[in-house]
């Protein structure tokens, strides 16, 4: 090999080196402007989320405001009905005629007046209950391979005495002799 070409590949080299020295520049160049736009995004995000959860809060108050003042009974009970269908809320165990006040944005004197004088349930807590036992005689004619305690628990009833007693008083039948006159041609 000649001078001649060692210097053009020594010129060649550092022309090489100078060029990662510019491309090394950009890519840290880049990092940064992407760790920025990260943490841009991140603090969108949050922001986002605070105001979906302001939105939400807002949009709830609003909404109990509408309901308390709801003078016609018939409309409140659709209310209700669209609520339980909606929500479910019976089927949490902790659920009680208070947080059923409150979902609904009404009085808990405001409910009772409504059930003592609309419905066949005297009280919210006669209502619940019997959407509790409903949901338990759906399961257990829907659901054959639960035992009665999971029952119990899915419909908000929470144990399994209660649940038998409590099917007992509606049907007059125990909820496995329930179970197996739904289930037998299964």
């Amino acid at each position: 090999m000649t001078q001649e070409e060692i210097e053009k590949l020594q010129e060649e080299n550092q022309a090489l080196r100078s060029e990662v020295d510019k491309l090394k520049d950009e890519i840290i160049r880049l990092v940064n402007r992407n760790l920025d736009l990260s943490e841009r995004l991140e603090e969108d995000m949050e922001m986002r989320r605070r105001t979906d959860v302001a939105r939400e809060l807002l949009k709830g108050n609003i909404e109990r405001q509408r309901n308390a003042d709801l003078q016609d009974d018939s409309q409140l009970m659709a209310l209700i009905e669209l609520k339980v269908e909606e929500d479910r809320p019976h089927l949490k165990p902790e659920f009680s005629a208070d947080d059923l006040a409150r979902l609904l944005g009404v009085s808990k004197e405001r409910l009772n007046r409504l059930f003592r004088h609309q419905t066949i349930h005297r009280t919210p807590e006669a209502y619940i209950d019997n959407l509790r036992v409903l949901a338990a005689l759906r399961m257990l004619r829907e659901k054959p391979m639960w035992n009665i305690a999971v029952i119990a628990e899915e419909s908000g009833i929470g144990n399994v005495r209660t649940l038998q007693r409590r099917v007992q008083d509606v049907i007059g039948m125990s909820p496995a002799d329930y179970r197996a006159m739904m289930t037998k041609d299964m």
